[in-house]
């Protein structure tokens, strides 16, 4: 009887009901972001394999370098091409007359 009153009171009890789980969630959240934010920096530890360190570094690629590329490029030339709807057929847009695309797609 006396175990039956207790729990009655525990269930009325606004912090015990309410209080108590919000603190449980704040508390294993930290520790739930701490793991996680954990892999970042263990991420950074691992060392890449020293062969493809090299060919990375010798692939280098920079915005210098492609500027330079396309420096004296002219583009007078240049189309726009639109890319297919996807109820269009993609075929039959490139390069293609747009008298025929209007008779395809009507």
């Amino acid at each position: 009887m006396v175990a039956s009153a207790v729990m009655h009171a525990l269930r009325k009890n606004k912090t015990l009901r309410y209080g108590v789980p919000m603190l449980m969630l704040i508390v294993g959240g930290s520790f739930g972001l701490r793991e996680f934010s954990q892999i970042r920096y263990d991420a950074v530890k691992i060392k890449i394999d020293p062969e493809l360190e090299k060919k990375l570094k010798m692939n280098k690629v920079s915005l210098e370098s492609e500027y330079e590329k396309i420096k004296d490029s002219t583009f007078d030339d240049w189309k726009n091409v639109r890319g297919p709807r996807p109820w269009e057929d993609p075929d039959l847009l490139q390069g293609r007359n747009p008298e025929i695309v209007k008779i395809k797609t009507t």
